[in-house]
């Protein structure tokens, strides 16, 4: 009886996973149901060249929301914010981060430059 009932219980969680990850969906999921939803109607190659413009193109909020979502994906910039937002101040690591950070950008620092004057200047402080 036992085995029963753990062998019922096991498999109603089986069933209950895929109803649970389907529960959030992502931008890109939600992009593609909206264009399947605008193209009913349209079969073959019109459908398929509708659904790839569809799913190219980008909304004006996005692209006005891109630079600073591009700014606020930096670690040193996560870490200011989340330290500003609980606020906390920022961690003698993360005040270096910040300083190297802001010094290699004054000095126009990119690529392997960049890895090497943030290393260099992380160890010094």
């Amino acid at each position: 009886m036992k085995k029963l009932i753990a062998t019922l219980g096991l498999a109603l969680g089986m069933l209950a996973l895929p109803v649970l990850s389907q529960a959030q969906t992502t931008p890109q999921q939600s992009r593609m149901a909206q264009c399947n939803k605008e193209a009913t109607g349209k079969t073959g190659d019109a459908r398929k060249t509708f659904m790839k413009e569809c799913l190219a193109a980008k909304p004006a909020a996005t692209e006005a929301a891109k630079p600073a979502a591009k700014e606020a994906a930096k670690p040193e910039k996560k870490a200011e914010h989340k330290a500003m937002a609980e606020g906390k101040k920022l961690t003698p690591q993360q005040e270096k981060m910040s300083f190297c950070s802001k010094d290699a950008k004054t000095k126009g620092l990119k690529g392997e430059e960049r890895k090497k004057f943030m290393s260099d200047c992380l160890r010094k402080k």
